[in-house]
């Protein structure tokens, strides 16, 4: 019997393990239909504590974009910092840890896993609050990504646990909008506590209740692993590997990885540089961008993800590829909206756009994760999910910005105000060959169904 107690030796257990590990026969039957261990009430209370935790990661992520412009200011630093302080010294500590905090997902105590990890990222994010300089800052930043890694993988690997297969659509697309809420909570507050004492507090401020979720998470979380109040393996365990080499044979998981990465390029471009945009070309005010502009997104994101929740749910059950398509007819879609809002004049014909915009791609995300949970396969679903995320922060959280702030300083010169304008109308086209990506991942879909 393998015994996981959440420390170190777990994960290099699980980074490098091959032997088989024997298996208690209490953890049989949870291990094939761990869901029937819940009532409904069960189920969705722990779904509840996991979308807290959810909000609380992209809170603290996304909570710098509207920071930009003060600390900009109070540092004297180029648009090419800023693309770097908010997406590569994101990433890049992101990227070290997401493959660890994976494998300890798929064969540890996940619960401990995600408590580890919340406590790190908001723990990091009041640290920024303090910083002195830009390098300490880009400093507390790494330990922020570091520990935001180990927050998406447990959580979706447990709402698979929690729900059985023809339920999932629902949690998962609940999850998705737990994301935008901590985006829009992120731009929101932090534009109002920025607003009134300083871009130091609201990191300070957004950062510090983390670790009374923490506690929380904790004491209300289930693992359905455990059993007689002991993590064991509930499978063979396979080696990073063996994971990673099954994962790689599965065209629609392949597809899924790169399409979704070559999407967050434009995704996280576009959504850290899309305040700035507001407030330096269109003239709207910090409040106005934080507060209108994060209203917007939270109703559009939170409607698309149980728009797209739902339809993949009934969609998938006369065919599953639709888990791809409707991804790749959301991008093709968004493209030509996010053109046209890019475009717009003014801070409200922005706005409008925006609204659909969003709404639009906010329908793609659900079906994405759902049709990784469908082929992945229950030992390799926290590895999966990390390399999903793992891959979108390295291509799109480190990519995108930087791309942004580059291409806007050099048309600076000749465009001025507008340079940031024409900057994100050019990243509009990533979202093309995103599309032909999850076309191709649902046609091949049926062929890589695992349990």
């Amino acid at each position: 019997m393998a015994v996981e107690a959440g420390g170190g030796s777990a994960i290099a257990s699980a980074l490098g393990a091959t032997a088989d590990v024997a298996i208690p026969t209490a953890a049989e039957p949870a291990d094939h239909e761990p869901w029937r261990q819940y009532l409904a009430w069960q189920r969705w209370g722990m779904l509840t504590v996991i979308l807290l935790v959810t909000v609380s990661n992209y809170l603290d992520t996304f909570v710098i974009t509207v920071l930009l412009e003060p600390i900009k200011q109070e540092f004297h630093v180029s648009d090419t910092s800023l693309g770097l302080l908010s997406g590569l010294c994101f990433s890049l500590f992101y990227a070290a840890a997401a493959i660890p905090f994976a494998r300890w997902a798929d064969y540890g105590n996940r619960r401990t896993v995600l408590v580890v990890a919340l406590a790190g990222w908001s723990a990091m994010t009041a640290l920024c609050g303090v910083a002195r300089s830009f390098a300490t800052l880009a400093a507390a930043r790494f330990g922020v990504g570091a520990a935001a890694s180990g927050g998406l993988p447990p959580a979706q690997s447990l709402i698979a646990d929690y729900f059985p297969p023809e339920q999932r659509g629902t949690p998962i697309g609940l999850l998705n909008a737990a994301l935008n809420v901590g985006l829009f909570l992120g731009v929101g507050l932090g534009g109002l506590i920025a607003s009134a004492d300083g871009w130091r507090s609201a990191m300070i401020w957004l950062g510090a209740p983390g670790l009374l979720l923490a506690l929380i998470a904790r004491l209300t979380l289930a693992e359905p692993r455990t059993v007689g109040g002991v993590t064991a393996s509930v499978h063979a365990a396979e080696s990073l590997v063996q994971s990673a080499t099954l994962l790689r044979r599965k065209p629609s998981f392949v597809f899924a990885l790169i399409s979704i990465s070559v999407y967050c390029i434009f995704a996280y471009g576009a959504s850290t540089f899309m305040p700035s945009f507001m407030v330096r070309t269109l003239h709207a005010s910090l409040r106005e961008a934080s507060t209108v502009w994060g209203a917007v997104i939270l109703v559009a994101n939170v409607l698309g993800s149980l728009i797209g929740g739902w339809l993949g749910d009934r969609l998938s059950r006369r065919d599953k590829r639709w888990y791809g398509w409707i991804p790749a007819i959301t991008c093709l879609l968004g493209a030509g909206l996010y053109w046209a809002a890019f475009s717009a004049m003014s801070f409200w014909q922005f706005i409008g756009i925006e609204f659909f915009a969003e709404t639009v791609l906010g329908i793609g995300f659900p079906p994405v994760y759902s049709g990784v949970h469908a082929v992945c396969g229950s030992r390799r679903r926290g590895l999966a999910i990390g390399l999903l995320f793992l891959a979108m922060m390295l291509c799109g959280n480190s990519i995108g910005p930087l791309v942004v702030g580059v291409f806007s300083d050099l048309l600076t010169g000749t465009h001025g105000d507008a340079s940031l304008r024409y900057s994100l109308i050019a990243l509009t086209f990533i979202m093309l060959p995103a599309a032909v990506g999850f076309w191709a991942s649902g046609r091949t879909l049926l062929n890589d169904e695992e349990d």
